[in-house]
């Protein structure tokens, strides 16, 4: 049996708009194993959600998938091709929340206004689980609970504005966790909490997959939690994946220069405010006119004339791979 739960091969997802088009992923693919961690990290509008959002399918009606497969290994059905399943469909509804399920970025907004926010949890409850409906609200109060969400019983009640930021996350979170899903997509998590409730999301996750073996797919900004809670990462720009390999390979040897200009960028804990942090130079290029070789070309110390060709992956070692020409040049005697 194997121990994938989610293969994404070669996904190109492509938004059209005004007559152009913006090939926001162009060829991602990566392994999700099962009860394992993948962080996926990148400077903002790499293609991290629009990742996330072809694996749930749900893409703005302005895109669609061009190439590619996304299968989903569930251990009762075999492989499920998630890419040919219509958006709307019933299968694709079944999977949503029962087996795969997604913390969202922005709280504010991915909360229904006109429910409370125990019946919005409770009613992924009902649609996937047989528990009745005394169960399902004893349920919801356990879950708001293990957020750290003070007065369960109330609050369950109580409709999202009535919610701070940082509630409303842990709120969605415990939608996300009430049925147990085989993979959990991780949108920025954390953003709207502070440390220690991070840290209680954090064990929560970590539970989730040593009790249920659930695969999870980190999306971060944060090197800190990639180093701390993934077992792979890949590192994103532009629509490609430029490394890609388990977090001591990428973390401690990176082999493309935008892996090592993205950790330079990190400020170390203990040095004090005179240590030297270095910026990536220059600005992410426009996605209607992207350079014809190495997309991270233009703001590259690195880059020669053979950087403006097309590239493939080279591997490394069998987990460690790489997009870029030089990599051996600038990096193997470092």
């Amino acid at each position: 049996m194997t121990d994938l739960a989610l293969s994404v091969k070669d996904l190109q997802t492509f938004f059209y708009t005004n007559n152009r088009c913006n090939k926001a992923l162009n060829g991602v693919s990566f392994d999700i194993r099962k009860g394992k961690t993948l962080g996926i990290v990148g400077e903002s509008g790499c293609g991290k959600s629009v990742t996330a959002s072809s694996i749930m399918q749900l893409l703005p009606r302005l895109s669609r998938i061009e190439q590619g497969s996304i299968t989903y290994h569930s251990e009762t059905e075999g492989e499920i091709r998630i890419d040919q399943l219509e958006r709307d469909g019933a299968e694709m509804r079944r999977l949503r929340g029962d087996d795969i399920a997604m913390i969202f970025q922005d709280p504010m907004t991915a909360l229904n206004p006109v429910y409370t926010v125990g019946f919005q949890i409770a009613e992924a409850l009902q649609y996937h689980t047989d528990l009745s409906p005394k169960a399902r609200g004893e349920k919801v109060v356990d879950l708001l609970t293990d957020m750290g969400i003070p007065m369960p019983e109330k609050r369950a009640k109580e409709f999202p504005h009535n919610y701070s930021g940082g509630m409303r996350q842990r709120a969605m979170i415990a939608m996300a966790m009430s049925c147990a899903p085989k993979i959990l997509i991780a949108d920025e998590p954390t953003t709207a909490l502070d440390v220690t409730i991070q840290a209680q999301i954090f064990r929560l996750m970590n539970q989730l997959k040593e009790e249920h073996g659930t695969a999870i797919m980190l999306i971060t900004h944060d090197m800190g939690v990639i180093a701390e809670l993934a077992d792979d990462v890949a590192v994103m720009y532009m629509g490609n994946i430029v490394e890609a390999g388990t977090v001591d390979e990428v973390l401690r040897t990176p082999r493309h220069p935008y892996t090592r200009a993205l950790l330079d960028s990190v400020p170390v804990l203990g040095r004090g405010k005179d240590q030297d942090i270095k910026s990536i130079r220059g600005a992410t290029p426009d996605p209607y006119e992207r350079p014809p070789g190495c997309q991270f070309e233009p703001r590259c110390d690195y880059a020669t004339a053979a950087c403006q060709q097309p590239q493939s992956e080279d591997y490394i070692t069998d987990t460690h791979r790489v997009m870029c020409h030089r990599y051996k040049e600038i990096f193997d005697n470092v």
